[in-house]
This record gives structure tokens, sequence and C-alpha cells, in this order.
């Protein structure tokens, strides 16, 4: 196992989203990785691809998955969801996961959360309560972190 693991699902390495995300990873006790979905490329499609293999592998050993997301169309972004359909059934049973959404309204990051929670609770994960965050208040990622955490 390897402790934490921060996935973002931003197409943007090092976007907002990235940033919160590794935030609550600290938070929670420190991360030993940090995967940038995005970074991935046209490797998240091509089988064999060895980052993308990493990527899937890291996911599957983590103890504790921070999986985070802008909300696009309502939802959780198209290169998560091909990053996280390469697991196979059950493959985060045993793991925490705590999902982080980021949209531009309040009801929009809690439904993608929700959305979210659902598929990492269709892969075996003991989902943890969300964080859904609003574009606007993302000026303190780690306060926001430590808030997270303090109320979980």
């Amino acid at each position: 196992m390897s402790g934490i693991v921060v996935v973002s699902g931003n197409p943007r390495a090092g976007s907002r989203t990235s940033t919160l995300a590794a935030a609550v990873g600290t938070a929670l006790g420190g991360t030993s990785e940090v995967i940038e979905v995005g970074a991935l490329g046209a490797g998240l499609l091509t089988p064999g691809d060895e980052a993308t293999a990493a990527a899937v592998a890291a996911v599957q050993d983590a103890d504790v998955l921070v999986v985070a997301t802008p909300t696009y169309k309502g939802s959780y972004t198209g290169i998560l969801k091909v990053l996280l359909d390469q697991l196979p059934a059950n493959a985060l049973a045993g793991k925490k996961a705590v999902p982080v959404t980021v949209a531009g309204v309040a009801p929009q990051a809690s439904a993608a959360a929700a959305l979210l929670a659902q598929l990492l609770g269709e892969l075996g994960a003991t989902v943890l309560a969300s964080l859904p965050v609003v574009e606007s208040d993302l000026g303190d990622p780690e306060t926001i972190a430590a808030k997270y955490v303090a109320a979980a």
C-alpha cells in the first residue's frame, strides 16, 4: 500500500482543482503521489501505455484516495472516467476515497460530488464525506482542506 494518493481529473496539470486535492491529501496526513490525469494525454487511450499503467497501479495500491475533478456538464471530467474505467471490478475494495469537486455554483459542485461518490463506491471504495467547493472560494486551499479534515 502506498498511503494517500491524489488523483486530479482536471485536463490541465497544476490546476486549482489539483492544488486543492493536494492540500486535502496533505491535511489527511501527507501525499505519497499526485496523479495528474490530464498529463497522461493520449496514453489514457493507448493499450500498454506505461504512464497510464503506473497511474492505475498507484490508484490500486493506495490506502486512501483523494479524487478531484472540476465539474463539466454537471459531472466529473471524461478523462477521469477514462482512467477509472481501467480499474477492474472492486479494485478499490478496502480503500477510503474522498471525492473533491469544484464548480461555479454550489448545487453543481454537490451534484458532481454525488456522482463521483457513486462511481467510487461502485469500484468498491468506502467513500468518505465529499468536498464540493465553489470556484470563488478556492483562494486558500489549505484552509479549505484543514476545515474539511477537522469536520470529518
